[in-house]
């Protein structure tokens, strides 16, 4: 007799169905273009079917959440997921920012959008993508010609009439990271967007995400912008300089970003020496291999600059962070180990924007217009505007902001950012601003002063302005909105030894501005601390602001130097 047929073994467990998660990988690589994420993608999938719990953790990361698309665009690690930057992300970006421009088009008139990339991991794929991408959707997509400083795009946008513009770039984020900066032309006149039109294009990103896979979005020709558009900028750029009456000695680093050749160009066309050069550090390198983080306000990142201004006896250093959006400036220092002293944005802010006060003072209709910062920045400059008889306009945080103040002349940030050529580009602009500056520079040195006397001149007429900040780094974000919440719910009566006179909620919109999650904390000494959590990292951010006016520069510096000692120690008690 013969045996038995055997049983059918049982089935293998379905991975899909224990996990969902495994499921959403496998859907994002069909529709991945990237060979890279591709792979890397496989590998995750394959060790979490096989039981590796870091992998499934890892896969968590990814595709639990969708990188959210607002004021500042996108920003993340470079890597397969929906919560990563990647190629199937960029592509859901573009055709849905192209919806938005389509749907808001007048009718019977085509938009047009502007693409720029800098020098980072796959911000040339993503740019050519989008563009690609969006002349698939039936927009006019203009690439610019190579890879270029951010302010070159803002300012094209403008130049060239487009609806939008976009900028891949993850600016001074860490080397792995991209982003996705998008602009708007006609009666935004090539700002960044703000709200409602982040949300707007948001909802159609994500109804093109449920939609349609990425292979189904059609592509078509794009154009390629001609090289008269930079010659433009350059131009248009230079003009916001006097001729040198002398020459400065400058050390210039790029920190391995685009801004050498543009700001080389500019330099040049407004009759400037060219600086010195920091070798190691001026042309364009994705893996910032000289500098643990691409910012110049980190610590070690300008040392390179130093080292090389020492050898020049240089008497200005000026540094542009990645996409040359950002300005720093340092100045010689006798006091520092490093021989040098990086000014902060509020000190570089401070006389820049006593610059254009200057200039408006001496125009022909006599001094209008408006300077304007963040709300996290000095108040030096409302002394400044005060002064010369010019408005003054806090904003929120972001020149998306700032850039939009009304008869603006000058506007910036503490995080290094400065508008100094409103007219031209509606975005921080370092290459604008590092012109303004060296032409200062030059201007201080015919009249034999430096930059340091300049400050203490700034100090002398308007008051010693010291500002000062705390950073506290968080794993859980909760952790900040529980600090939020605690703020408000137990007001505090003093910071320190000093007595608090009032406390702005501006989560519920205060004095015309949005609402935003800011606690403003007046004192009873004029002084000013401002809490918010950070837009772009796991931070709790603490800004510290102080003034002295009385006797002496040294004693009016010691005095505000003693009253910040005091704020900080006193709220890191609150925030503790």
């Amino acid at each position: 007799m013969a045996d038995a047929p055997a049983a059918p073994a049982p089935p293998a467990p379905d991975a899909d169905a224990a996990d969902p998660v495994i499921a959403a990988a496998r859907a994002w690589l069909g529709q991945d273009p990237d060979p890279e994420t591709q792979a890397e993608l496989r590998l995750l999938v394959s060790a979490a079917v096989d039981g590796d719990a870091a992998a499934l953790a890892d896969l968590h990361s990814r595709f639990d959440e969708r990188l959210a698309f607002g004021t500042a665009g996108l920003r993340g690690a470079i890597a397969a997921g929906s919560n990563r930057m990647n190629r199937v992300l960029v592509s859901q970006a573009a055709a849905g920012l192209a919806a938005f421009l389509v749907a808001r088009a007048p009718a019977g008139s085509v938009p047009s959008v502007v693409v720029g990339f800098d020098g980072r991991k796959n911000s040339s794929v993503f740019a050519t993508d989008t563009a690609a991408l969006m002349a698939g959707a039936g927009v006019r997509a203009i690439l610019l010609p190579r890879l270029l400083p951010t302010p070159v795009l803002a300012f094209a946008v403008r130049h060239l009439g487009a609806s939008a513009g976009v900028m891949v770039t993850a600016s001074h984020n860490p080397p792995n990271d991209n982003g996705y900066k998008v602009y708007l032309g006609g009666e935004n006149e090539g700002s960044q967007i703000v709200s409602p039109d982040d949300a707007a294009i948001a909802a159609e990103i994500l109804r093109v995400a449920a939609e349609r896979l990425v292979p189904e979005l059609p592509r078509a020709a794009y154009e390629t912008a001609p090289e008269s558009v930079v010659q433009a900028y350059i131009e248009a750029t230079a003009g916001v300089a006097l001729p040198p009456r002398v020459q400065v000695n400058t050390v210039y680093t790029a920190l391995h970003g685009v801004g050498w050749d543009t700001t080389r160009r500019t330099l040049e066309a407004a009759g400037f020496d060219l600086p010195t050069l920091v070798d190691a550090q001026i042309a364009p390198d994705a893996a910032f291999p000289t500098v643990a983080f691409p910012n110049p306000e980190e610590p070690g990142a300008m040392d390179l600059s130093y080292a090389t201004a020492r050898e020049a006896g240089a008497e200005l250093i000026i540094a542009n962070d990645p996409d040359a959006d950002r300005l720093a400036v340092a100045i010689p220092d006798a006091g520092s180990p490093d021989g040098y002293r990086r000014l902060s944005g509020n000190e570089v802010g401070a006389i820049l924007g006593w610059r254009a006060a200057e200039i408006a003072a001496n125009s022909p209709d006599g001094p209008t217009g408006t300077l304007a910062c963040s709300i996290v920045s000095s108040p030096a400059m409302a002394s400044v505007a005060s002064a010369y008889g010019l408005d003054f306009v806090e904003t929120l945080t972001g020149f998306k902001w700032v850039s939009r103040a009304p008869g603006l002349i000058f506007g910036y940030e503490e995080a290094l950012g400065y508008l100094v050529n409103p007219a031209v580009v509606r975005d921080k602009d370092g290459i604008s601003a590092a012109l303004a500056f060296l032409s200062l520079a030059s201007e201080l040195k015919a009249d034999g002063l430096t930059i340091a006397e300049h400050l203490d001149r700034f100090s002398e007429r308007f008051g010693h302005f010291a500002s000062g900040q705390i950073s506290v780094r968080v794993t859980d974000l909760a952790e900040i909105d529980r600090v939020m919440a605690r703020l408000r719910a137990n007001p505090p009566e003093r910071v320190g030894s000093i007595r608090v006179d009032s406390i702005d909620d501006l989560s519920q919109g205060v004095g015309g501005l949005p609402p935003s999650d800011v606690l403003r904390i007046r004192l009873a000494d004029g002084s000013r601390v401002m809490v918010r959590p950070s837009g772009t990292e796991p931070k709790l951010k603490v800004y510290l602001d102080t003034r002295a006016a009385i006797g002496t520069v040294p004693e009016r510096k010691a005095a505000a130097a003693a009253t910040l000692d005091d704020l900080d120690r006193g709220m890191r008690v609150l925030i503790a």
